[in-house]
Order: structure tokens, then C-alpha cells, then sequence
């Protein structure tokens, strides 16, 4: 039996929460695996108690750069207690001197994007520019000190090597369309009825907080062209999100992308319904027409294989890791060019055999992503590690 430590602190948002929320259950049902596991502890109150799974009762907490230090601190001691065998880091960043084999997951595209460069610089957002500049530095000696490094795709997995020089491998996130299909409580009534009255109008669908590298402002001015466009007919993109500061993880300014919305008077075509329960998330995806995403950096995007799983077509940025992603599932359109991003839209609502063909790849592409078979090459990885330090001793 392989016992795992999971150091786990920075699960607090996005693809962090979905990984936590999805591996610990496949832990608790095997018999060759168990783990220590530090969340925080917002996540640990929702996960409760689990087989095979024990949560120490120091939990860390407090910003980035407070969290990395406590961890350098704290963390060789609970793993030497938990007597765990290797240590799985799902933050980014190493512990320098673990005293059990590492295998570190590196998910954080923006360590890499030099579009992310670009865009804080063009913002003025220099404060964040040099937070972004001081953490790649700290994910790129983290990758040295971890006996091994994981990605969650082949395309983010070349762009770490080329980083580093080091070997990175790739292993998939995975998808359970069991539990994400599952039917359940039914959406809030305020999305409900949001949904409701955007009856007869083309429903796009993007499922993000709001950040700079989503690239919102390009899908913004796409929803101006297809209102002028598509008249007499509407055009209504849902966000599960709301473009307000204080209603977003991260320290990204919604309010020039509200200000935008505004701008462009398209306060009645964009719905910020602000998040939405991860168990009812399937009824808004089955409830629109098209799913799009216009990020200019990602290192896996769950929400398009939520999009494919629900029969949803999808219309990509033209990303090396959307296309190894979603395959002939998707169509794609260069990543900054709101232009092309309507041309791609209105060609899908023109052909309704295009959607049905898109919909049947997405259904069968999203059968390759599997939580179990993620976990199954994790662990295989994680023996290799006991193998080597027993020989090494």
C-alpha cells in the first residue's frame, strides 16, 4: 500500500478546487492507497470523512508567499510523523527538502504566458507583473528540487521543458461524467429565471471567475458584433461570474471589463449570474447553445470537457492545449481577434449539422478523460520514486 502525503493548501479556486474535489473520493475507494491530505479548511468542512484519508490537525493558511514559507517550515515534520512514502505538492510550488520522494503538479500556465507579460504590462498593472515575475522564478527552482514534475497536458508539459530543461510528464486531469451528470437539485431560481427569459435568443455559455488570461474583453466585443450582426434575432452570453472585484478570487480589477460591457451597451446581452453550484452546473450547460472560451493561457480547462460531456459545441481560442484538449470536438479562432470569434459563432448557428457533428465528437472526446485512470498513472509514478530512493539507500 502506497501512502500518500497531499499537500493541498492551495486549493482554493478553479481547476485546484475540481482536482481536490475529485481525487480524494478515488482515494477513499481503493485498497492499495491511503494519504494524509492538508486543505484548506473551507474544503476540508465540504470533503467531511473519507476511508483511507486523514487530515492532520494543523492546517496552513494566510496568503501566498505566508503559505510557501509556513509549508518550508511545517511540512517536513507532519510528513516525517505521517510516515507517508511520497509527497504529492498540487500548488506550484516544491517543499525545498521534502524528506519523502516529490512529485510536484504544475498547473499555472501564467508562469509561461508572455501574453500574461504583455497584458499586465499593457494594464499597468505593474504590482502584479512582478508578483507573476517572483513566483515563475520560485515554480521554475521548484521544478528542480521535485524528483518529479506532472502536468495536466502534453502542450503544457513541452512549455515547462523548454522552461526548465528538466523532464516534465504529462498525465491528464480527468472527468466523471457519472457525478457531473448527475441529476440533482435543480438551479436557483435567479438562473432559472435568467435562463428563461433569454428564450428564443442564441445562448452562449462561458464558465470562469473572472481574471485577466480568460481574455474577457475579446469575447465581450465578439457579443457587439453578433448583436449587430444577428439582428433581428439576440444573442445572450452567460457568465458564472459577476464583472465586480470584490466577487472574484485573485487580485485582477473587473470593473474595466464591466466598464466595457457598458460601453458597448450590452448590459442586456451579458448575464452575470455569478457562480453557480457545481451540482446543478450541467443544467446550465444543457441549457445554452454554444460553449466558448477565448483564454489566451490554460493548462488543461476542465469546463470544456463539462462543455463536451453535456453535448455542448465548443468554439476554442486557438491554444496548443484547447486543441489537445478537445481534438475535431471543437472549432478554433485566433486568441485576441474578436472578429473571428463572431465569424466562428455565426457559422455554427448557420449549420445545424455542424452543431450535431460537433456535439457527437465533444460526447466522444470526453470519454478519454478519466479521474481513475489519472490516478492510476499517478500512482504508478509515485511507485517508480519508492523504487528509486530504496535503491539509492
Amino acid at each position: 500500500m502506497i501512502h500518500l502525503f497531499i499537500n493541498a493548501t492551495a486549493a482554493s479556486a478553479g481547476g485546484g478546487l475540481t482536482y481536490v474535489r475529485n481525487v480524494l473520493p478515488r482515494i477513499a475507494c481503493r485498497d492499495d492507497l491511503r494519504a494524509t491530505v492538508l486543505v484548506p479548511d473551507s474544503l476540508r468542512s465540504e470533503i467531511g470523512q473519507l476511508a483511507n484519508i486523514e487530515f492532520p490537525g494543523k492546517n496552513l493558511s494566510g496568503g501566498s508567499a505566508k503559505r510557501f514559507w509556513q509549508e518550508q517550515r511545517e511540512l517536513p515534520r507532519l510528513i516525517r510523523r505521517s510516515g507517508a512514502d511520497v509527497l504529492l505538492s498540487t500548488g506550484n510550488f516544491a517543499l525545498l527538502r521534502s524528506p519523502a520522494p516529490q512529485i510536484l503538479l504544475s498547473r499555472n500556465a501564467l508562469y509561461t504566458s508572455a501574453d500574461f507579460q504583455r497584458d499586465l504590462q499593457q494594464r499597468g498593472d505593474y504590482r502584479l507583473w512582478i508578483d507573476n515575475q517572483l513566483k515563475a522564478a520560485l515554480a521554475r527552482w521548484s521544478i528542480a528540487f521535485a524528483e518529479c514534475t506532472v502536468a495536466p497536458s502534453e502542450s503544457f508539459a513541452q512549455d515547462l521543458r523548454r522552461l526548465t530543461g528538466r523532464n516534465v510528464r504529462a498525465i491528464h486531469h480527468g472527468f466523471d461524467p457519472g457525478t457531473f451528470l448527475k441529476q440533482g437539485q435543480a438551479l436557483p431560481q435567479e438562473v432559472q429565471a435568467q435562463l428563461s427569459a433569454a428564450a428564443g435568443s442564441i445562448r452562449i455559455l462561458f464558465v470562469s471567475h473572472y481574471n485577466y488570461y480568460r481574455n474577457f474583453e475579446t469575447l465581450i466585443r465578439a457579443v457587439g458584433i453578433l448583436k449587430r450582426r444577428l439582428r433581428p434575432r439576440t444573442v445572450k452570453l452567460f457568465l458564472t461570474c459577476k464583472l465586480r472585484d470584490d466577487e472574484n478570487p485573485g487580485p485582477y480589477a473587473a470593473s474595466p471589463a464591466a466598464n466595457l460591457v457598458r460601453g458597448l451597451g450590452l448590459t442586456d446581452e451579458i448575464i452575470q449570474l455569478g457562480s453557480v453550484p457545481y451540482p446543478t452546473l450541467h443544467y446550465l450547460y444543457s441549457a445554452c447553445h454554444l460553449y466558448v472560451t477565448p483564454a489566451y493561457a490554460e493548462t488543461f480547462a476542465h469546463p470544456l470537457v463539462e462543455a463536451m460531456a453535456s453535448g455542448l459545441p465548443v468554439i476554442a481560442s486557438d491554444l496548443a492545449v484547447h486543441r489537445e484538449i478537445c481534438g475535431e470536438a471543437a472549432v478554433y479562432f485566433p486568441r485576441f481577434s474578436a472578429e473571428a470569434l463572431a465569424e466562428k459563432v455565426m457559422e455554427a448557428e448557420r449549420s445545424k449539422e455542424l452543431l450535431a457533428v460537433m456535439s457527437r465528437r465533444g460526447l466522444a472526446r470526453s470519454l478519454d478523460f478519466s479521474w481513475d485512470k489519472h490516478l492510476d498513472q499517478l500512482l504508478l509514478l509515485a511507485q517508480e520514486l519508492i523504487d528509486a530512493r530504496a535503491r539509492r539507500l
